[in-house]
C-alpha cells in the first residue's frame, strides 16, 4: 500500500493522485492526451464533487506556505481544469479540429 499523498480528508481522491496530480501543465496535458474518455470521466466526476471542499481547504494556506499534500490536492484541481474541456465540450482529449498541435507552456504559475 502505498503512502497517501493528499490531505486525509481527502482520501477518496487517493485513488487519482498516482496519475493526475502532476506538477506541471505539460504534464498535465500529457496525461489528458494519453488517457481514455471514460478515465477522465471518472477522475472528473470524482474531483467536481469534491472541488469546493478542495478549493476551501487549499485556501487555508498561502500559495508559499503551503503544505506538501495540500499542493498536490491543488495539483489535482489544476488537473481538474485541463479535463473539464475534453469531458465538458469535445468528448475527446484533443482540441477538435487542431491536427497535430500542441501546448507547451514555459511558464508555470507560482507554487
Amino acid at each position: 500500500m502505498s503512502t497517501p499523498v493528499l490531505p486525509a480528508e481527502f482520501a477518496d481522491l487517493e485513488q487519482f493522485a498516482a496519475i493526475w496530480c502532476l506538477p506541471s501543465e505539460t504534464e498535465r496535458y500529457d496525461q489528458r492526451l494519453g488517457s481514455t474518455m471514460s478515465d477522465m470521466q471518472r477522475f472528473y466526476d470524482a474531483i467536481t464533487a469534491r472541488a469546493e471542499d478542495a478549493l476551501t481547504y487549499c485556501d487555508k494556506f498561502s500559495i508559499d506556505e503551503m503544505p506538501e499534500d495540500a499542493k498536490n490536492l491543488m495539483y489535482l484541481l489544476y488537473s481538474m481544469i485541463q479535463v473539464s474541456f475534453p469531458v465538458e465540450v469535445w468528448r475527446q482529449p484533443r482540441i477538435p479540429d487542431t491536427g497535430a498541435a500542441s501546448l507547451t507552456c514555459v511558464l508555470e504559475p507560482g507554487l
